[in-house]
Parts: structure tokens; sequence; C-alpha cells
């Protein structure tokens, strides 16, 4: 539950110029009890999160969570998350003293996506400049004659060799010469650059010589990513990439975060949200900007987890529609994570939360083809100029605007009354749009929301059906400001029963970073044989784990946290040997004490439990073929404290509080008279029989005619099929 029922959000009508661009800024404002004279400043929470077209603020204070929505400012990121931030606390009468933040951005993923990065240069081993260019086998698009891979972030004329040179078993074979130093940081000086990255041979296993050329470049200035501080695991390609997209976001990161921490209207000290679902100060991120590519959409997942578990739903699909994508992740009883990833063309080799995007949002505008088919996505309107309906200069239709026509959004309680969507507008251009098709403009606006939906499906069956899940046996999770208008008609389309949509949805992304822990993740590769008859000493297997440990540790203490509050997970990534990717497998504490009591009985429970695993994975698992332990991955959480998710008494079924009006919608080319409700409005135990329309400030819900809901205890939306 996000807002207690005696701080229910309203919205104020009342319109603020940004001072950093020319958009409308909207407030939104929860009810404040009186407090008394003697009242001391309670310590306050905030989520903060930088989106598209709205950045999202959630303020935890007394007890309370508070909800305000600011438009983004896409020239400078910052600035949107600064006023919304001194907003919030205004219109709640409190300051910044005690106050701790979670940001999560976009940043750096839009940094990477539209190639807006530094300038950079890359310093490897000599002979082996062109990784970056050579990349994988793999491809994508294997029929496709046309495909363009995206360019390297670092052209050839700023990718640097030195003659050096590490065995695979650490021994450094060849040392790197002062004069080639020297020579090298002359060079780097006459090109301007705003980050190095260093990326040498099995630097993973001994990175001396890439800590040498580190410091001799110190003196230049710039900032410098190593692959050994970045990801220390094998593969050249993955490493690099990864370090080299570390170099090229930080700078870009840096300004943003600078820009923060310098304003005196902003704390100095708060914590960044990283792809992995955890925080980290901001102080301490260092090499960590890569880890926050996906810092958004994970605060969702994790919002989305805590919410629908508290629920009692263990098995669900996040589904996070917003104005420019739409993200979807499955949680199997807890989140899932991965270290593969791919973001703009680039394979990024860190753990993050498994989230799928497609460009299919709110925002998302419909097109036609050169073969005169009508395709939605994935440029979006953004929040400049926006979808036609806001009123500004937009004259390119969106998923929005086709929403609106269809009667599906009612146009006066928009951001909760705060903002009017120009309905007329809309309807000249849609008509206008389906004179091209030379069809009723029903059938186009309907048309734009089933062409997105199937996007959104695709990539829900990416996560799920072809990894050998069925969706059937999920809950689908809806959130994001655009979610709930379609979760319903997704879910009727893969086969899944039960749709939650938790209170202020739109919101979540920011709500679910108040739910993150410190959390810091650490690996290192090993290339392990392992077999049924073969023996691997528990030492040093214990040994690697404790190298790690130890790293951890030290971080932690600066995060404030004592080895003791730790929680320490470990895992190996595994495989067959011969494969060319992992699965991977838990190392619980039971199994170490196993291992430590018993030796190498350790290893039949290791092969068990990979088999099964790729056996769920892949639909067959080689029990007789020799497995190997590639990489030993160890995670540490501080655990902070979390927002309670309230619990109330279930009133009766009566949803006749909550009306507000009815209104002809379409459906299926069929106008329907539908209830409209203000879900503000509405208590645990209410129900309302499809078709009607569920409005909320940040929000709106869909439920078609062969759909019902109620309201659950903790004041979520459980839709279901009549």
């Amino acid at each position: 539950m996000l807002l207690s029922n005696s701080h229910q959000q309203s919205a104020v009508s009342e319109r603020n110029q940004s001072m950093h661009n020319h958009h409308t800024v909207f407030l939104a404002e929860s009810e404040r009890s009186e407090r008394p004279d003697s009242f001391r400043e309670p310590e306050k929470n905030i989520g903060v999160d930088t989106g598209g077209t709205f950045t999202d603020i959630v303020m935890r204070i007394n007890g309370d969570l508070l909800t305000h929505k600011v438009l983004s400012t896409p020239q400078n990121p910052a600035h949107a998350v600064i006023q919304g931030v001194r907003e919030i606390l205004h219109l709640h009468n409190t300051d910044a003293e005690h106050l701790e933040i979670v940001h999560g951005s976009t940043v750096a993923t839009n940094a990477l996506l539209e190639r807006r990065g530094a300038r950079i240069a890359l310093v490897t081993t000599k002979g082996f400049e062109d990784i970056l260019e050579i990349g994988r086998q793999t491809r994508a698009s294997l029929y496709d004659f046309f495909v363009e891979r995206p360019a390297p972030l670092v052209p050839a004329d700023r990718r640097f060799g030195i003659s050096e040179r590490t065995l695979h078993t650490g021994e450094i074979q060849t040392e790197i010469e002062t004069t080639d130093l020297n020579a090298l940081a002359s060079e780097l000086a006459t090109l301007e650059l705003d980050a190095i990255a260093i990326c040498f041979l099995f630097a993973y296993v001994n990175p001396q010589n890439e800590q040498i050329v580190a410091s001799h470049l110190a003196k230049l200035g710039i900032p410098i990513s190593c692959s050994h501080e970045v990801l220390s695991e094998y593969r050249e390609y993955a490493r690099f990439s990864t370090t080299v997209a570390n170099a090229y976001i930080r700078p870009t990161l840096e300004r943003h975060l600078s820009t923060l921490t310098n304003s005196d209207q902003f704390p100095a000290s708060f914590r960044l949200m990283l792809s992995n679902g955890g925080c980290v100060s901001v102080k301490n991120f260092e090499a960590a900007g890569i880890r926050t590519v996906l810092s958004g959409p994970a605060g969702g997942v994790l919002g989305a987890y805590q919410i629908a578990k508290t629920a009692g739903y263990d098995q669900i699909i996040t589904f996070d529609m917003g104005g420019t994508s739409t993200d979807v992740s499955l949680c199997n009883n807890g989140i899932s994570l991965t270290t593969e990833s791919t973001i703009s063309g680039l394979p990024i080799k860190v753990p993050l939360i498994d989230i799928h995007t497609v460009g299919a949002g709110g925002g998302s505008i419909a097109t036609v083809d050169a073969g005169g088919a009508l395709r939605v996505g994935p440029e979006s309107a953004g929040a400049d100029p926006g979808p036609i309906c806001y009123g500004n200069s937009g004259e390119e239709i969106t998923v929005t605007d086709a929403n609106l026509f269809l009667g599906r959004i009612a146009a006066t309680q928009f951001l909760g009354g705060a903002m009017s969507l120009d309905t007329d507008k809309a309807s000249t251009y849609i008509e206008k749009f389906a004179e091209r098709f030379g069809i009723p403009a029903l059938q186009v606006a309907d048309g734009i929301l089933k062409v997105a939906n199937a996007a959104m499906e695709r990539a829900i069956k990416v996560i799920s059906v072809e990894r050998g899940f069925d969706t059937r046996d999920f809950t689908l999770v809806s959130f994001g400001g655009a979610g709930g208008l379609h979760a319903a008609f997704m879910a009727e389309n893969l086969g899944i029963g039960t749709v939650l949509i938790p209170p202020n949805g739109g919101l979540l992304s920011a709500y679910g970073m108040l739910f993150a822990d410190v959390v810091k993740d650490y690996s290192q590769t090993v290339l392990w044989r392992l077999r049924t008859d073969s023996e691997m000493l528990v030492g040093e297997l214990n040994a690697g784990f404790d190298e790690l440990l130890t790293r951890a540790e030290n971080e932690m203490k600066a995060e404030g946290f004592l080895a003791a509050q730790l929680k320490i997970d470990r895992s190996f990534d595994m495989r067959y040997e011969g494969q060319s990717y992992e699965l991977n497998i838990p190392y619980s504490d039971e199994r170490r004490a196993q291992s430590n009591n018993k030796g190498s009985a350790i290893q039949p429970l290791l092969l068990e439990s990979f088999h099964a695993a790729h056996a769920q994975r892949f639909g067959y698992a080689r029990t007789d073929a020799p497995v190997e332990i590639v990489n030993l991955r160890l995670t540490a959480t501080g655990e902070t404290d979390k927002p309670p998710i309230q619990l109330l008494p279930l009133a009766d079924a009566d949803a006749s509080d909550a009306f507000t009006d009815q209104n002809p919608v379409i459906f299926e080319g069929k106008a329907l008279r539908t209830d409209f409700y203000r879900r503000e409005m509405l208590r645990p135990g209410n129900r309302i029989a499809g078709p009607a329309i569920v409005t909320e400030f940040s929000a709106t819900t869909v439920i078609p005619p062969n759909f019902s809901a109620v309201v659950d205890a903790y004041q979520n939306l459980i839709l279901t099929r009549k």
C-alpha cells in the first residue's frame, strides 16, 4: 500500500513554470493531519525515479507515504530531480534535515541508447585493438541482408595498443616499458578526452599491468576505468565492452550527480539505485556507473515483488509500461538476476535484474511503414512535445491519444484533475491518420493499441515461454503510468488469470526504491573442472570466496555496515565443458556447511543442481558430461529500513462511494456504457464488474467487459476474468 486512508492523494490544480524548460509542472499532494507545536522532525526517506516523461517522487515521513510528480527536464534531468524534491518538501512543510534519498535514473541508459556519452580512448594489449569491432561470432539478425551493427563506442583512431602480456596463469610474460608509457600519455594528452578505458588480456587473473598504466595516466586528470575493477571475469569482448561502456557513461553520470550534490537545495549525501535492485552511496559509486543502467526499472520490479509477495503472490510477471518503453520481468519465488544483458547492441556483463525492454509506451508514436502497415514505436513523443492530447506542439499520434479517443482515459481527471487532456485535438489528428488507411478512426485507434499490445506480449514471452515457464502459472503485476490501460488485455491474450495493480502504480518505481538495500556484487573467474569422479579441495573453494568476502567487508564498511550486519550470498556460474554460456547455481550456507563437513560430497549436490537447472532452462541435461565452475559470485547486502505495507480491514462489496460517472467506452468496436470510479475512494473489499474505468492520480485502469475487480486488504486492485 502506498498511501494510508488518512492520507489519500489529491491533486493541486495549479500550474508552475519549470525554471529549466517551458513545460507546465503539475503538483500533487496528500492531505496532511494537524501536528502539535512540539512535533519533532522525524527522519524522512525519498525515492526519486527520473523517467522519459515524468520524474516521480515518493516520500515516507512519520509513517505516511506521500507522492509527487513533475515533468522531466530532458536537457538536464537533475533539474527535475531537484525541483521535485524541493516541492514535495515544501508541500508538506518540512526540510531536507535527516533526509535519505535513493535516486534512480535513465541518465546512464540514455547516454548509451542515444550515443551521447563521453569522448573516450581505449588502451589494450597490442594486437587486440579491434576486439570491440570484431565482436562475437553470433549474429542477432542472421538473415537480414541490410542489418547494420552498432558502431563501437571507441573509433579505431582512439584505440591504442601497448606491448604487454599476462598469461592465463597470471604470470607477467611481457612487462610494460616506461618509454611506451610516456609515448602513450603524450598522445592521449592531445586528444581532448573525457575518459579512458584500460582493458588487457587476462587482467582478471593478474591486474598488475592495468594498474601500472592507470597509475601513469592518472597525471592526465581524466577518469579511468580498468577492466579488473569493472568486471573481473574472462571473455575479452564482454569484459572490454562493459568496461568501455562504463568509461563512456561515467562523465555524463558524474555531471548529473555533481549537479545534485552541488545544489544547495539537494542533500549532498544520497544513495544511487543500482540495476541489481540494491543501492550504493553516491560518494562510493566510483566505477559502478555501468551498474546503474537499469536503475529505474529495477526499482519498479523491487516494489512490485514486495507488494505482490505481501499480498500472497510469489510467482509474478512485472509489467511496467511508462511513457517511452515497457519493462517486463519474471519473478519465480524471487527476483531474477542475470549477468547477460545487451543495451543498444552492447553486451553489458554485470549483475542486474533480468528485465526485458521494448519500445512501446504511452508516448510511442504510430506510423505507416513503406509497405503501408501500421507500426507503433519504438520512437516516442517523450515529455517534449508529448502526446497530441497534452496540448503541446506534438502532431504525431501516440498510444495515449488512441486510449483517449476510445474513451479509456477520463480527459478531465488526468493527474487527478490537475491536467485536462485535449480530446478534440487528438480526435482531429487520429481521423486524419485514419484517412491514410481508408478505414474508420475507431478501428485505427483500436489497431494502434493492439499493435502495441502485441509488442509487449512478445516481450513477456521472451522472459517466460522461451525460458520454459508457463504464463498461466503467474500473476501479472501491472504498474507504470500506462500499465493499467493495457494489463487486462495482455493477461487475456497470454492466458494469465489474475492481474494485480497496486495503488499509485504510476509511481511504483520510485516507491520500490524505498525497499532497496545496500548491495554490492563481486565475481572472479576460476574455470574449475568438476566431475563426480574427481576431487576439488574444499579449502580452495572457500579460499576463493574468502578473497571476495574480504573485499566486500571492506567496501561495505564504507557504507556504514559492519561484517556481522551483512547478508552474504554465494553462487557459481556453471556449464558443461565446451559450452559458451553458463547457468548460475546458488551455494547456500547449508551446502557450505556440508562441504566443510564432508569434503568432496558437495560435488554431487552441485552437479545435481546444475543438471536440474539446465533441464528446466533448455529442456535437457547431460548427466554424463563434465561440468565446469566458471565464475565465483558473492553478493553482500546491508539491509535498510523498509516502509510498512499496511493490512486494512475489509469493507463490503459496494463500491458506489467511489463512483464518479458513466460514459460510453469503445471495446472491440462497440460503445458500452462504462462506470468510472476514483481509486482513492475505493475500500478493501469493494468489487467492480466490468466494463469499468478506475482513475487515480498517476494511472488509469481499464476493466474490460469480461473482467471483474476486487480491492484486497492491501488496497491492490485484483482483476480476474469472469
